[in-house]
Order: structure tokens, then sequence, then C-alpha cells
């Protein structure tokens, strides 16, 4: 009998044994796994698109160990820094997924036992497989010893993360927890997902392959404990619970976030059509890939009723004439361009409760709530500096986009798809005869592309000069702790975009009363 016959023998023991006592039932609603399994998939696909992005750019990251002959450019800096950034967030994403897997796996059992398990084996693999990739590839060229150990604000790591990522994957430990939960792997088998199926044998082949385990098999010391504790390290310590981020997924604090209706039927009699609203879920996996605290943006459009009073002035009616609608109303304007549009933001979503927001969602480019948006942790509302003509402008712009797919690529460059600052962006592009707002674009694997932090940034940037673009009106700023949102002024906001993305995970200082 060999070795690994042995050590599968103690991981049945060990399932065989478990009582999965020691507290409730860890439940995750199925639709629930399957957004967790999506965002996982989807940081698969990031980091091996980022992989692939690296080995492209040789004049960024040499094809072979090498000394450069000239050093490296601020702009080659700034690129690398931003390639830096976009890997740790996928690698943090995957901690996040992992650590929400983790009490559930502990307490369940049967299939959903094994279905937890096969989704956290596949980020556990794809984070090793495509650190030592990143590893193999900065280890050729000594001046990425400097530039990756700064540290990374905007995630939230301090100075020498690099070396805290060798540290991390370089490592023995790592290697036996690779042949344990494979071993484990083994025992309960592929299961019937695709996908996940085809992500898991990619990489534990490539590991394997690769040579980079020296008989990990043999640091195995206690194989009844394979099953009953084959859990996820995460990269920080777990502080309040586990949670993930991405989309529309929100695992474990569900049904409740920390604005309330009653803040929400405050925040209506602030808005003004052709706010900017961003807003922050601190339990949502959101937008994977785009770095920063703020991951989502929002356009208000308002009630019909609203606009046709709020754009009942002169320079907008001249402007909507010479459109061709001799009235001079928006909603005339709306109607007769966009009629299907018109009649979904003119109704109600299932709550009742009406349609008073354009934003790119998952399922795309969509008329929502008030109380559908703001269903968050954290939020604030921009007004642009612009005349109303241009806001009414933006709202025919944001009408002509909606219907569009999600652009799951980030990419600027088309129109077809839309994601949530693109939507944003475009609805406030000016015209020779309409201005607009000027928001830089920003490059990441070689796409321009607009993170919502950027905003707030540029906001930051400019504000009290004579280039401001947008007026501050309102900040409300989640604490988990407390389990509120409380009233924030323009300095926390003007601070808030330098706050790490998994800012939830370094709260505990932050405790209102």
């Amino acid at each position: 009998m060999n070795y690994l016959t042995v050590l599968l023998l103690f991981a049945i023991a060990a399932l065989s044994g478990c009582t999965c006592s020691g507290g409730a039932m860890v439940k995750i609603p199925k639709e629930e796994l399957d957004k967790v399994r999506s965002s996982v998939l989807t940081a698969r696909k990031g980091l091996v698109d980022t992989i692939a992005y690296m080995n492209k750019r040789t004049d960024l990251f040499p094809a072979k160990d090498q000394e450069r002959e000239t050093p490296l450019t601020r702009q080659q800096r700034l690129e690398i820094w931003g390639i830096w950034q976009q890997f740790l967030d996928y690698i943090l994403s995957l901690d996040a997924s992992m650590s929400s897997l983790n009490p559930a796996y502990k307490k369940s059992e049967g299939k959903r036992r094994k279905d937890l398990f096969r989704i956290g084996f596949a980020a556990f693999l794809a984070q090793y497989r495509y650190a030592m990739d990143f590893i193999f590839i900065t280890e050729r060229d000594d001046d990425f010893h400097v530039i990756l150990n700064e540290p990374v604000t905007e995630l939230g790591m301090k100075e020498g993360t690099y070396k805290q990522l060798k540290f991390r994957f370089l490592n023995v430990i790592r290697g036996a927890r690779f042949a344990r939960l494979a071993a484990v792997y083994s025992f309960f088998g592929k299961g019937k997902d695709e996908d996940l199926k085809k992500a898991i044998a990619d990489d534990k082949g490539a590991i394997w392959k690769a040579g980079r385990l020296e008989g990990p098999i043999k640091t195995l010391q206690n194989g009844g404990q394979i099953a009953k504790d084959a859990s996820f390290a995460a990269w920080f310590p777990v502080q309040k619970g586990v949670g993930t981020w991405m989309g529309d997924t929100k695992v474990w604090r569900l049904k409740k976030s920390l604005i309330t209706k009653e803040q929400i039927s405050e925040i209506k009699k602030k808005l003004e059509p052709g706010d900017i609203i961003l807003v922050r879920h601190e339990w949502y996996l959101s937008n994977i890939g785009l770095p920063g605290f703020w991951p989502h943006a929002a356009l208000y459009v308002g009630t019909p009723e609203q606009r046709e009073k709020y754009f009942d002035e002169q320079a907008v009616n001249e402007w909507l004439s010479r459109q061709g609608t001799a009235s001079g109303s928006i909603e005339d304007y709306l109607k007769k361009s966009y009629p299907k549009a018109y009649g979904i933001s003119s109704g109600k979503d299932k709550a009742g409760h009406e349609h008073r927001i354009i934003e790119a969602l998952s399922e795309g480019v969509s008329f929502t709530s008030l109380e559908h948006c703001l269903d968050a942790d954290c939020m604030v509302i921009l007004r642009p500096n612009l005349p109303k003509v241009s806001k009414a402008h933006a709202i025919v712009q944001a009408f002509h986009f909606s219907g569009r797919p999600y652009d799951f690529n980030f990419d600027f460059l088309t129109d077809s798809t839309m994601v949530c600052t693109e939507l944003v962006y475009k609805s406030y592009t000016g015209t020779d005869e309409i201005k607009g707002l000027k928001i830089p674009l920003v490059e990441i694997l070689g796409r321009k592309t607009l993170p919502a932090n950027e905003i707030v940034k540029l906001f930051d940037k400019e504000y009290g000069t004579d280039k401001q673009q947008f007026e501050f009106i309102y900040f409300l700023d989640g604490n988990e702790d407390s389990g509120k949102a409380f009233e924030r002024d323009v300095k926390t906001l003007r601070e808030s975009f330098k706050r790490s993305k998994w800012h939830i995970w370094f709260q505990d200082d932050r405790k209102e009363k």
C-alpha cells in the first residue's frame, strides 16, 4: 500500500467521522454560492489575462534573466505599478472567496460540502499557479524587488508586499497544503461543473508539471485532518466573519445594508437630475480587476415630473427645439426618440419604487429605483458644475445607451457594451455645442478604462480650484462595527479614494458610538 493510498484512507476516516459540531449550520443559498463560483472563475480569468499581458510586454518584463541597458522610465514604472495593483486585486478577491466558504464548508455535509470544497480548491489553485507564474516573471529583473515592495495604498498593502507574496507562495507549507487539498479533491470526485473541472485540471496539472513541488506528499503529517480541516488560508486575518465582493453577490450580511430607508427618503430631497451617485457595498464582490474603494457609479435621471420641472428653462428648451422637438420639452423628446426606454424608465420596480436611476449592472444598462441603487453601505452625491443643458444632454445620451449589455472586459473603446463608469463617462462627453465633463481615463492591461475611484480622486485634485468639475452634495459612510452609515464631510470624502478596496477588513478602530 503506497503512501497516497494511506493518505486517502485517513481522509475517508476523517470525513465519515466528522460530526460537524460547534454551532449552528452555516448556509449559503444556492444562488449566492453560484455567484461566489462565478467570482472565482472571473478572478482566475483576470490572472490568466494579467500573466499573458506581462509575457507580451517584454519592454517591461524581460523574457529572460538580464540586466537592463537603461533604467525604467517613470511611465514604465507607473505601468508596472498598475499591473501589480491589478494582480493583487485578483489574489485578494480569491482570498475573500475562500474565506467566505470556510465556515459553511466546516459545518456542511454531503453534496453541498463537496460543492463548497471544489469552488474553494479552484480558488486556491488559481492563486498558487498564477502567483508562481508572476514571481517567475518578476524574478528575472532585480528592479522589481524595489518597485513591487513599495506600499500599495489602494489595496491596503504595506511596504514589502512582494516579499510577503514570495514568502507565501515559495513555501514548503504551500506545497503541503496543495497536496492535502488535492487528496481531498480526489476523494470527493470532480463533480459535474465542467468550467470548474477544467480550471482545476489545468491549474493542478500546471503546478505538478512545473516541478515546483519537491515531494509534497512527504510533508503531510496528519492525514486524518485532511477533509475535516481543509480550509483555505487567507492573506489577511478574518476579523468579523467573512464576506465576498462581486457585482450582485452579497454572501453573508444578506438583505441588510447600512444605509437605511429613512436615509434614502432624505437623500431623495437632495438629488437633482444629472447628479452622479457613487456607491459601495462592503459585502459584495464588485468590479474585480478595477482597483479602489469606490466600485460603482450611477446617474440620477429623476422622475418624468422632476425632469419636466427641472429642465424647463430657455437654454434647454431651445436646444431641444433644435433637435426637432417643437415643444422644447425633454419628456416629449425622450418619448419620441426612445419610446421603449421611456416606458421602462417611467415604471416601478418589483417593490413598487419609482425608477429614478440609470446604471450599468451585470444584466446591462438598466433603469432602477433609488432604493435599489442605495441598497448599499456607502454613497456620495456629486453634482457636475455644468449648465442644465449639459445635464439634459447627458440624460438623453444615457437613454440612448439603455439596454446595452454589461461590459465585462471594461473596454471603453466600444459602445456596444457598457460598464457602470463608462455609462456616466460617455453620457457626459461633450460636443462642439454642449459642454461636458473632462475625466481622464486610466490604462489597465492595455485597455483604457475608468474605475469609479478615479472620479473621487479627480474631485480631490480639483477641489477648491477654478477647474473643479463637481460640487459635493452628500456623503454617507458605512461602519460595519456600528451597523450604521454616518453622514461625513467633504474632507472625509476627499480622503476616501485612498482607502483599501478591501476596507471592511481594516475597520476595527473606526467604531462609532
